[in-house]
């Protein structure tokens, strides 16, 4: 059975990862990318360059675009709408749920099909069979082309409203940066003591490895709206994240993240939440000041 022609718009290392998996596992490539020599070793693989973003919407029938934001997608396919007509387009770029939306009514204005996707993956993990990407859209486009995509990773659809997978997408980054900027933080203090990352490596691995559990135990309390304090007290938490604030000032380190998380947490206390979970805290969340 031949396999699926595809076209890969966007050539920076995600993009370059899916190009090459396809090629690697089969598939007529056609690539495009503004800079034309990310494509040299694509096209020495068996790739085919094409000339501009017309051409290379109509090489295949299945679309994949991984670029920086949606208004670079706009920008690189608005003079080239003539050729959208017929085609399915993925979405791999990151971007709002809200403009995933746009993006499909758009795609349909000019006759295509659109899918959105959040790939949960780094560009090493594209074609490693560990590894997933969140889709959504039309259920009959998804499995038109699902063995198709799942040359890169394994799919995980959500729905068919094609904002879900980029809202999955931002959610998992929600943690993730947040997390991030945590660890960097407590390291700029750990070295301002002499400790080095690697000394920290096995604790913050430690508490990071804990957190599946604490999502476990909060998760149905949270989502039956009730934080008792049998377990946890945000007024506690208070003392305890201005012990985190008052250690970096200490080390001479900047404050600004815990002092954030700080400021969230007196939110909360201001609120009547002192002797309820931190899990409270949700509500303040969801009554930003404004």
């Amino acid at each position: 059975m031949q396999k699926q022609p595809v076209t890969v718009i966007g050539l920076g290392p995600m993009g370059h990862a899916m190009a090459s998996t396809y090629i690697d596992n089969g598939h007529r490539v056609t690539v495009w990318n503004r800079t034309a020599s990310r494509a040299d070793d694509l096209v020495a693989k068996g790739a085919v360059l094409a000339s501009s973003p017309a051409e290379a919407l109509s090489a295949s029938g299945l679309v994949v675009l991984s670029l920086t934001d949606y208004d670079a997608m706009y920008a690189i396919l608005e003079p080239a709408t003539h050729a959208l007509s017929g085609k399915v387009v993925v979405n791999l770029s990151s971007d709002t749920p809200e403009k995933a939306r746009e993006a499909a009514k758009w795609a349909a204005r000019h006759g295509a099909e659109y899918l959105t996707g959040g790939v949960q993956a780094s560009p090493t993990g594209i074609g490693d069979p560990e590894s997933f990407s969140f889709y959504s859209g039309p259920q009959q486009v998804f499995e038109s082309v699902k063995e198709t995509l799942e040359v890169l990773t394994k799919t995980d659809y959500r729905g068919e409203d094609p904002g879900l997978a980029a809202l999955y997408y931002q959610l998992q980054l929600d943690v993730f940066w947040t997390a991030a900027l945590a660890y960097l933080h407590a390291l700029a203090v750990a070295d301002a003591h002499g400790i080095s990352a690697q000394d920290m490596l096995p604790y913050l691995s430690g508490t990071v490895g804990s957190m599946p559990d604490f999502f476990a135990f909060y998760t149905p309390r949270i989502d039956a709206g009730e934080h008792p304090g049998d377990v946890d007290r945000l007024a506690m938490g208070v003392a305890s994240v201005d012990h985190v604030v008052q250690t970096a000032k200490d080390a001479g380190v900047d404050a600004a993240l815990p002092e954030a998380v700080l400021e969230i947490f007196r939110r909360g206390v201001d609120a009547g939440h002192a002797a309820d979970s931190f899990t409270s805290l949700i509500e303040t969340f969801r009554k930003p000041t404004a």
